[in-house]
């Protein structure tokens, strides 16, 4: 179905990583990040207006970089789109060589840099992905006949680092039985924590990748514990950045650790660079893989 299918499938361990696509028309970031990566990883996931700050459509970048022969993940949120755009956009998706896609309810706008915007979140994750399960099988969600269906290899996120990890568990359950083949997580810090999680996750025999954001700074990570739900950086990794005499260095390691730490209980890794992504090969050599 994809190279992200074929290597979750064979391989002890798949790489993924995130691009965002600019802010503007100047594509040359994102294509040189997709070239130097080259058959590093399996799939980039092409962000769709990460944290709700406009950005370019991502459908644009996955065909651009499907023409040079990389394989993207799109990302599908529910926030802008009502279930006929998200319908619309998954059949053109199809056309431009999509074989990837990740389903997300998104971020709302009041978080973003657009905070007037109207948000619409008319499907939630798991109906997003039944709404993929039903056009592959010929119809819309009204029921109508379509020509041709779309078959892509479907995705999801979970979160791991919550207080109610039952209601979580129980939220992955529901995007497995709506047609979830893998998933992705958000950002792990805690690979004790992440342990006791799979224990419970491995029941749904999907494959599942572990997120791992590179920290830039202490001011980052506090940001992210105090603001993005679900995620948490132990004190003392911010105090470690906080002390780095070069911090690039200290978040490769970092991430290395990490990656080294939760590679044997889940199929993989999810590394959001965020700008970073040149420095991803260093982070899996850290991690001896």
């Amino acid at each position: 179905m994809s190279n992200l299918s074929d290597s979750l499938a064979s391989n002890d361990f798949t790489l993924t990583a995130e691009l965002n696509p600019p802010k503007g028309t100047d594509l040359g970031d994102v294509m040189s990040a997709g070239e130097a990566l080259r058959g590093l990883v399996a799939a980039f996931n092409l962000t769709d207006s990460a944290a709700s700050r406009m950005t370019m459509a991502p459908i644009a970048v996955a065909h651009l970089l499907a023409d040079r022969g990389i394989e993207s993940t799109l990302q599908i949120t529910g926030r802008d789109r009502n279930r006929l755009a998200i319908q619309a956009d998954m059949l053109a998706a199809h056309a431009l060589g999509v074989a990837n896609i990740l389903c997300m309810s998104g971020d709302p706008p009041s978080a973003g840099d657009h905070p007037e915007a109207k948000p619409v979140f008319d499907l939630g994750a798991a109906e997003i992905l039944r709404a993929v399960g039903s056009l592959a099988a010929g119809r819309d969600l009204s029921g109508n006949s379509v020509t041709g269906g779309p078959d892509f290899y479907r995705g999801a996120v979970v979160n791991v680092a919550v207080p109610d990890v039952g209601t979580e568990i129980a939220r992955m359950e529901q995007k497995v039985e709506a047609g979830a083949q893998f998933f992705q997580t958000n950002a792990v810090y805690d690979p004790a924590g992440f342990e006791a999680f799979m224990k419970r996750a491995g029941e749904f025999n999907v494959p599942v990748l572990a997120g791992i954001i590179m920290l830039k700074s202490a001011r980052q990570a506090r940001y992210m514990t105090e603001k993005i739900p679900g995620v948490v950086v132990p004190d003392e990794l911010t105090g470690e950045l906080e002390r780095a005499g070069d911090v690039a260095r200290t978040s490769i390691r970092m991430a290395g650790g990490l990656v080294r730490d939760v590679a044997p209980m889940c199929q993989g890794v999810h590394i959001m660079a965020i700008g970073w992504e040149r420095r991803i090969p260093e982070v899996m050599e850290a991690a001896g893989i």
